[in-house]
């Protein structure tokens, strides 16, 4: 019986051991697109506030013509929500938290007696909402890890579409904001119409600090204090458009939106990679100390089975003895 367990006890370490081999490899990997992806996110941020400090400008010039495609939306009677998640698991409560949080917007969204159409980006979508009976209109899959501008341009143009042309009232966003290696936050925000962008945020130079760097935090966002100076300041220079201000917004809104979504695909990629590489680490750290428990049981196991044996020789040794004794 124990040789038996010994034996059992050591195929499954040799199994946990192989484990924590793919566990360890997939750590090191993620470890290593965090940091692309994290460039990759560098490399977009000026192009965003660029958009964000063109629409400012814009919506200065004619704040009647902007207030269609900018501000809050006087009457939601239907709502589009993309949500962003990624194409593989093994990453902890990613992807379930951008789900979960989905599926509360369209329930409260649906109380209030809105109308809601449901688009994804991400395999692992499709499957949470059709077990809970809720139709995905069109899902994305393939960027998620690695996004690309054309990918943000596809995604744009199915989910402005609807808005567009009347069919929805307004268009929000769930996904995962990325604003350190510690911290990556889940966020609902609203795409279409535009919001309407900080000054502060988009101004370059606006407030910089003793050292001459900007008044940012680790996040990538602007500080109150910045925040309020360069909104105190706005925008220099005089500006103007052609054509006029509205049909100069009706072509930079699918612009920002693309602008909006590859950046909700770069942060959600990032997000991704953390939260696989802390799920892999946890996994490895899991099986070293199953390893130890288990073979601390087999060698337990293996005295256990040598002090039979033992006994078992002594008696028959002293069995043998008695009877020539005898």
């Amino acid at each position: 019986m124990a040789g038996g367990q010994e034996r059992a006890l050591r195929r499954r370490i040799r199994s946990i051991q192989s484990t924590k081999k793919i566990t360890r490899a997939m750590e090191l990997i993620a470890a290593s697109q965090i940091v692309r992806s994290l460039t990759r996110m560098t490399a977009n941020r000026p192009y965003r506030e660029g958009m964000a400090r063109i629409v400012v400008e814009a919506a200065k010039g004619d704040p009647a013509a902007a207030a269609k495609l900018l501000g809050e939306p006087a009457e939601r009677r239907a709502v589009a929500v993309l949500a962003i998640v990624g194409d593989r698991g093994l990453s902890g409560a990613y992807n379930s938290s951008v789900l979960r949080a989905t599926e509360r917007v369209i329930v409260a969204l649906r109380r209030e007696g809105i109308e809601t159409r449901l688009f994804s980006v991400g395999r692992k979508a499709p499957g949470y909402f059709r077990f809970r009976h809720q139709d995905v209109e069109r899902s994305f899959t393939g960027m998620s890890e690695r996004p690309q501008w054309s990918d943000a341009r596809t995604v744009a143009a199915v989910v402005s579409a609807p808005f567009l042309s009347g069919d929805v009232d307004q268009v929000l966003l769930v996904s995962t904001r990325y604003r350190s290696a510690g911290s990556q936050v889940v966020e609902t925000r609203q795409l279409l119409p535009l919001p309407e962008p900080e000054i502060g945020t988009v101004t370059p130079g606006a407030v910089t600090g003793a050292a001459g760097a900007s008044a940012r935090d680790p996040a990538g966002s602007s500080t109150p204090g910045a925040r309020d100076a360069a909104s105190a300041e706005g925008p220099t220079g005089y500006t103007e458009f052609e054509p006029d201000v509205e049909t100069l917004l009706a072509q930079l809104a699918p612009r920002a939106v693309e602008s909006e979504i590859f950046t909700a695909l770069l942060e959600g990629a990032a997000s991704f990679f953390t939260a696989q590489q802390r799920a892999m680490a946890a996994a490895s750290d899991n099986a070293d100390e199953l390893i130890r428990t288990l073979t601390r049981v087999m060698n337990r196991a293996r005295q256990d089975a040598i002090t039979t044996e033992i006994m078992e020789i002594v008696g028959g040794a002293e069995a043998l003895r008695q009877s020539k004794g005898a």
